[in-house]
């Protein structure tokens, strides 16, 4: 969105919009009308702008649990693998776990 000044007549407000891939200006007006229509879309981009920020702190949060969780997947994984190999199973082919054969008889 922008103000334009023609031939010093007086200040004209434009905005940009994307159409079929395209930009395009759209006249939206001058005077007081077109001041409130600006302040309106300016407090619509700080909503968005808020908005954005809000979203990407929640990322940020979830990122983190997301880390947590995938250290204790490890941690547990590797304490299950350590326990069934003391009790005497072995995993088949990177798939269940078996118990070893007594093979003395």
């Amino acid at each position: 969105m922008a103000w334009e000044t023609r031939n010093g007549t007086g200040r004209y407000l434009y905005r940009c919009r994307r159409v079929a891939g395209r930009v395009t200006r759209e006249y939206v007006g001058r005077g007081h009308l077109a001041e409130l229509i600006a302040a309106g879309d300016a407090s619509l981009r700080a909503l968005r702008l808020a908005e954005r920020a809000a979203w990407d702190a929640e990322r940020v949060r979830l990122e983190a649990l997301d880390a947590t969780v995938a250290d204790l997947d490890r941690l547990v994984t590797a304490t299950l693998r350590a326990y069934l190999t003391l009790a005497g199973y072995r995993q088949h082919d990177r798939g269940e776990w078996r118990k070893t054969r007594d093979h003395a008889a």
